[in-house]
């Protein structure tokens, strides 16, 4: 995935409310930018960090830039929560998921579960289908380590939940965690954080949910799935 315009660079002041960043531009402009991350964004939000935006399509937008990447820990990292569902398609398209390649069709967003959308379902007419729930890690503590999730997720629970239902109606659910950095050899569940998620995390795996984890290739023109992450729970 390549971005649609070039990014800009500048230096974090300050993230806030949530969804707003402020960011002074290598030209001397101060801009407040969108931050496309709800959560807790551990470890990314260093005052003095370089980052880097990309420009708004829509010229009519309030917020002009949408915050991209940030350079932490000796690396770039993806911040858009918006991207790993993208990353995921493209990637599973192109064959590059082990377990995951040769479905004749992929959809995106298909209703399932408790009011729930799952992020990918994969079809075949030659095997049951695939139910596919994306997540976004960036969150490191341990060097080479990524973990999920950075505060808790009573939805992430809930997903976890729901794929083990599909599991026990004879489909397959699977768990794909897009790490989107380059810099981590292995995922870990973050049980301190979010017990809850780590308990419905383990009784999905013991129902028979799949749990696969990819690094990316993460730069300034674009970002791309690479190699698959041991998941050490």
């Amino acid at each position: 995935m390549r971005f649609e315009a070039p990014l800009l660079r500048g230096t974090l002041i300050r993230r806030y409310k949530r969804f707003l960043t402020d960011v002074t531009l290598e030209d001397g402009r101060a801009v407040t930018a969108h931050c496309p991350n709800p959560g807790a964004m551990l470890g990314l939000t260093a005052p003095g960090s370089t980052v880097w935006l990309s420009p708004a399509s829509n010229p009519a937008r309030k917020l002009k830039f949408t915050w991209e990447l940030i350079e932490a820990d000796g690396t770039i990292v993806g911040i858009n929560t918006g991207r790993p569902n993208a990353l995921a398609e493209e990637a599973i398209l192109a064959g590059r998921v082990p377990g995951l390649e040769g479905y004749a069709r992929l959809r995106r967003e298909v209703k399932y579960g408790r009011n729930s959308r799952i992020d990918i379902l994969l079809e075949d007419d030659d095997r049951p289908p695939c139910y596919v729930e994306v997540k976004n890690v960036h969150f490191v503590r341990e060097a080479g380590v990524a973990e999920f999730p950075d505060s808790v997720t009573a939805r992430g629970a809930k997903h976890l939940d729901e794929l083990a239902d599909v599991v026990a109606a004879g489909g397959r659910g699977a768990m794909l965690y897009v790490v989107q950095r380059s810099d981590c050899r292995a995922l870990r569940i973050a049980g301190d954080l979010d017990p809850a998620y780590a308990e419905a995390f383990a009784r999905a795996r013991a129902a028979g949910v799949e749990a696969l984890a990819h690094g990316c290739k993460t730069g300034i023109d674009g970002i791309e799935l690479a190699e698959p992450l041991i998941v050490d729970a």
